[in-house]
């Protein structure tokens, strides 16, 4: 029987999705981005967490 992590794998799409928006238009809030991707990918509110300290995480280390 397949394992079934929906959520795993809307979370990964979901930071490929808000990437490829960055990277096309920078000039976008990152808290939009991010509140587009619950809705598009049907995240729950611990994957929404999850994005927004991964997307912190990130930035910062710039």
């Amino acid at each position: 029987m397949p394992t079934i992590m929906p959520e795993a794998e809307n979370v990964q799409k979901a930071i490929k999705w808000i990437s490829a928006n960055m990277e096309e238009n920078g000039n976008q809030p990152l808290h939009k981005l991010i509140e587009s991707a619950v809705f598009k990918f049907d995240l729950s509110p611990k994957d929404t967490e999850f994005l927004m300290g991964f997307f912190r995480n990130h930035n910062s280390k710039k």
